[in-house]
This record gives structure tokens, sequence and C-alpha cells, in this order.
């Protein structure tokens, strides 16, 4: 299969502001209160905003305006059971400068942590809405912020009568749940400056493409194939689905990169655990803040670009013995033990690659009434140079990821991807 083409959006000038509001919770409103940052929330205070944009291909005589209103109450509805969504808290950064910048509102000022828009889409041949959705990562992370989206929309296709599902169960809202025996919050509270998402950020321009790319169900079995048949130094590595999924786009990403005298320097890939269920005691599956912690793979540049499926053995391997590492011990202790190792990743900021999302999150789930989206984007990415992954939006089994690169990095990588799935399809006509 091969690599979904950039997406491309309006400009910024035709996009045209209708209405803004304030939606409140619904009543009875929720008590006033404050909740109290964990060693989870400390580490996201200076972060920027994670920003998704859904698009909705909507039915040629569809009610726009009685869409907007659906919307907007219930997300009142909504609300009332993720209430802090509703608060304040530090200023975030602002919004990535991505071609998708018009679509994920900006978080107002203030210390807001959530914004949604709605965009109504128009061309000759069809119309469709796009939500952005931004959400402070100090409130919650991608496992609590789309449990709160999967509410509003069972909220909204109630009102208009298509629901079938009765709302997901509401979120647990106790910060007591969370223990901090070993002192995280004190260690990752000096990490989080402001001079962080700055140097964050500082390479990202406007001429970015934001770019889809899609793994088959059968392309990734024959990755876990490929890799169970390599012999390496090591026994082959448990490959997984998202394993062989995050392997063989981190070996493309650099590939893709032009050789600036580092073949052999160590790159990494930081991605992310959710730790409700390995904490002590387990934490509800529904809890409403963070509670996931990184998993950081390592490996040279050499190993990951090497031909044939070798790259691609190192690539998984590397994955799966992070996650390995990650889930043999109490969280803490093996957050704490990983804090060095982090810090080096970000030092070598040329060989670090960080992922956003899961397909976990089922955001092609998300039907508010007026169908399941067409495509889900985390834009949040073109800021971050993060790569986002999700579940196939054709629901076969597979895997998309999406990322932001100049124009010359993207044509690169389009070209390494194509070249690794046409690898895969010969490969699996030989056997």
């Amino acid at each position: 299969m091969a690599p979904a083409p950039e997406q491309q959006h309006p400009p910024a000038e035709t996009i045209r502001v209708v209405d803004t509001a304030l939606v409140h919770p619904a009543v009875p409103s929720p008590p006033e209160t404050s909740l109290p940052l964990t060693f989870y929330d400390i580490f996201w205070l200076h972060a920027p905003p994670v920003q998704r944009v859904l698009f909705y291909r909507l039915d040629a005589g569809a009610n726009v305006d009685a869409i907007i209103s659906n919307l907007r109450d219930s997300l009142s509805h909504a609300l009332h059971a993720f209430y802090p969504l509703g608060g304040c808290g530090s200023p975030p950064a602002r919004p990535t400068v991505s071609k998708l910048a018009p679509l994920a509102p900006p978080l107002p000022d203030g210390g807001a942590l959530l914004a949604l828009q709605a965009t109504v889409l128009k061309s000759s041949r069809s119309h469709g809405v796009a939500l952005g959705v931004t959400v402070h990562h100090a409130a919650c992370d991608g496992a609590a912020s789309t449990h709160f989206l999967h509410t509003w929309a069972a909220c909204c296709a109630g009102i208009t009568g298509t629901g079938t599902q009765p709302p997901p169960v509401p979120p647990v809202i106790d910060r007591t749940l969370i223990s901090d025996p070993t002192g995280l919050y004190d260690l990752f509270c000096p990490k989080a400056s402001p001079t962080t998402t700055e140097d964050t950020n500082k390479s990202v321009t406007s001429d970015h493409l934001f770019g889809t790319f899609v793994l088959s169900k059968a392309h990734l079995q024959r990755v876990k194939d490929l890799v169970a048949a390599t012999r390496g130094v090591a026994p082959p590595p448990r490959c997984s689905t998202l394993v062989a999924t995050l392997g063989l786009i981190w070996s493309c990403y650099q590939r893709a990169k032009p050789d600036s005298g580092t073949a052999c320097g160590k790159t990494y890939l930081l991605f992310p655990v959710d730790h409700r269920s390995r904490t002590n005691p387990p934490l509800p599956e529904k809890y409403l803040g963070n509670c996931v912690g990184a998993a950081l793979a390592f490996a040279s540049r050499a190993e990951l670009v090497s031909s044939g499926a070798t790259g691609l053995w190192a690539a998984c391997a590397a994955v799966a013995a992070a996650i390995q590492e990650v889930t043999r011990g109490p969280v803490t202790e093996i957050m704490g033990l990983l804090q060095q190792r982090f810090e080096d990743a970000a030092a070598a900021t040329a060989g670090l690659l960080t992922v956003a999302g899961s397909p976990r999150f089922r955001v092609y789930d998300l039907d508010f009434g007026f169908g399941r989206p067409v495509k889900v984007d985390i834009v949040s990415v073109a800021r971050t140079g993060a790569i986002a992954v999700a579940e196939s939006r054709v629901g076969d089994g597979g895997m998309e990821v999406g990322l932001a690169l100049p124009p010359d990095g993207m044509a690169a990588f389009r070209k390494c991807f194509a070249d690794a799935v046409a690898g895969l399809d010969l490969d699996a006509g030989r056997s």
C-alpha cells in the first residue's frame, strides 16, 4: 500500500469566525475546587498543548446549524463529568505554525486547559466539519482526553437520537490515588522549564508538510514474520503490532535523514507507556489526569539503516527491549532510574524521535451523530517533532502514522516508506 498523500488544507485567510462562546458544565454545577498536580502532571506543565483535528464528511442535506448547536449542548453535559477540563492551570505555549493550525484553536489566555473549535468545510463537491481539540497536557494524558471525547460524542449522538450505546463510564477524579514514595515530583519539577519548549520548537517553520502513512494488518504481520525469521545476536524479540509499527517507522525515519557524518551515533525512540494498571495499587482505568510514563529505545543509526531485514530487526528488538525494561519493576523506581537516560537522549536531540497517540484511544470510533471521522490528525506534532500513531481508519487491524517534515525531508521519508512497504510485499510474494 502506498503512503497516503500529504493533507491539503485551506489557508488561514479562508476561515471566517462565526461565533465564539464559553461553554459551562451543565447544571447542577460541580463544586468549586482545586486539584493538586502529581509528579505525572508536573512533567508536562510547560509542554506545548496537544492538538487534534477530526475531519467528518457531512451528507448533502445535513443541517449544519443543528449540528453546531448539538455539539455545544452536548459539550455542556460532557464537561459536567469532566469538570477539571473547564478549569485553569499554568499558561501553556502557543500552538504550532503548521498549515493545520487554523483548524485547531489556541488555548485562551488565563491558563485555560481546554479549547474546542468546529469548522464547517465547504467545496463545490462536498462539505464537512472539522473538530479541533486542544488540551493542556498537564491536565490529562491521551487516554483521559480521548475518554472525554468519547463521552462528548456519546452525549451528542444521544441528542440527535442516533446513539445506540450508553455513554462511557464517568471519569475518576481523585489525585490522592497516586503516591510518590521516591520523590519524583521534586525530580521532575526543575526539568519542566519554559526553555525546554522553546528549544524543542525553534526549528519548526510554516513550510512543514503533514503526511499520513498507512500500514495494513498484512504488512504488519509480514514485519513480525521477518523479525522472527532474522538471525540476530539475541533471540527474536516479542514483536507486537505496536513494536512492528514503531520499528518500521523508526528505521525508515533514520534512513530518510541525510548522513551528517554520525552514522554510528546513538539514536533514541521515546514512546509513552500507560501506568494505570501498573501502579500499586492499580489506578482505575478511567482515572482523569496524567498517568503515563515513557519507554526509551536506543540503537546506533548504523544498525537501523542496515539493508534488508537487518535494520528492521534491530529497530524492533530495541523497541521490544524498552518495553520489557519499563514493565519489570515498580513504576516509580523505573521512572527514577530512567531519568538520567532521558536527559542524555534529550541532549542528543538530532537522534531523538518521540511518539504521540495510541491505537488504544479508538479515535476513529468518535461518532457525534453524523458518522465516523474520515481522518484524525495530531497536528501538534508539527511543533514537537513527534510521530503520531493511531489505529487504521479502515478498521482492518492496521496502523497509521502521521508526521510533519520539511518538503525535502517528507519526500525522502515517503520514498523510504514506499521502498519498505514494497519490500514487504515482495517478501510476502516469495514466501
